[in-house]
């Protein structure tokens, strides 16, 4: 069974906020490719430049793109922040 976290993030791009269901056993760079797809599904012109980056909204923790979300301390209600 693939167990999920519910976390918020923030795209300051775009200014918008969304909730998703991640996967625990995936790396923070396949994460990031899945919230990226939940923001291209409302704004399908929106190609970042570069890497994208995850970081905790409390501790502005950097997360790695080869951790997986097992091992950070993503859980239940963090709050996230994707920039491009």
């Amino acid at each position: 069974m693939e167990y999920k976290v519910l976390v918020e993030f923030y795209a300051p791009e775009i200014e918008e906020r969304y909730e998703a269901y991640i996967p625990i056993n995936k790396t923070i760079g396949e994460i990031s490719a899945l919230l990226l797809n939940k923001i291209r599904e409302e704004y399908e012109n929106f190609s970042p430049n570069g890497r994208l980056k995850l970081y905790n909204r409390r501790n502005y923790r950097l997360y790695h793109y080869n951790e997986t979300v097992r091992g950070t301390d993503i859980r239940n209600g963090t709050e996230l922040v994707l920039v491009a």
